[in-house]
């Protein structure tokens, strides 16, 4: 019966410590930050404006400016892949 319970305290201790590397390695991700504030504005602005272009491109009120919008998220999604190396 004591070999139970060895087992149980061994596993708790494992949990605990698998936890604490957890929560370190977030820790680590969260002091780090960005590399460029601006950049991550920046590709925020480009994410809601990509957001905007679907949305019309989804309303058939607009279907005259499809090529327009279509034209336009290719560039958005250009700017935001360019972002993509400030970021990491």
């Amino acid at each position: 019966m004591g070999d139970a319970g060895e087992g149980l305290v061994d596993a708790d201790s494992r949990i605990q410590e698998r936890l604490d590397e957890v929560a370190r390695e977030r820790e680590q991700k969260r002091a780090k930050g960005p590399k460029d504030p601006e950049a991550v504005r920046e590709f925020e602005s480009l994410r809601m404006a990509r957001a905007e272009f679907e949305r019309q491109l989804a309303t058939p009120a607009y279907e005259r400016r499809w090529p327009a919008i279509k034209q336009g998220i290719e560039e958005l999604d250009r700017r935001m892949n360019a972002l993509k190396d400030r970021l990491e």
